[in-house]
């Protein structure tokens, strides 16, 4: 059986920052007196939201691409793009927060991590096949 540790911390890391999100979203709720379920009515708990959100769907991106990496390419390759997408979320998020202008760095890092994982994924797959 094979074990990834380094994989499975790094999921749990992406988690923890999604869940980070919620707590921001909670926060902002009570903060600008956004009853739930609206999802509108004030710019901050807006773009609040909308990080929440934008991290839970990069994050159904993030998930089979991680573990297809740690399969196909290694432990250690799979962990180090779960955390610099960890880190570019957080980039985004705070940045968003601030001026939602200024996002596009964080959804960068996001980005390139979640890409040369996959590349990487389907050069494995290809070569297994050749």
């Amino acid at each position: 059986m094979h074990t990834f540790p380094f994989t499975s911390l790094a999921t749990l890391i992406s988690l923890a920052v999604f869940f980070w999100t919620s707590i921001l979203v909670a926060a902002a709720r009570k903060r600008y007196s956004v009853p739930a379920p609206a999802v509108v009515g004030n710019e901050m708990f807006e773009r609040c939201f909308r990080v929440q959100m934008n991290t839970l769907e990069q994050l159904t991106l993030l998930v089979p691409v991680l573990w297809l990496c740690a399969l196909w390419v290694g432990d250690l390759y799979a962990a180090a793009g779960g955390i610099i997408w960890s880190l570019g979320r957080v980039v985004y998020a705070t940045a968003y927060r601030q001026d939602p202008k200024k996002r596009g760095p964080g959804f960068l890092i996001t980005l390139s991590a979640t890409m040369a994982m996959a590349a990487a994924v389907v050069i494995f797959v290809v070569r297994s096949m050749i």
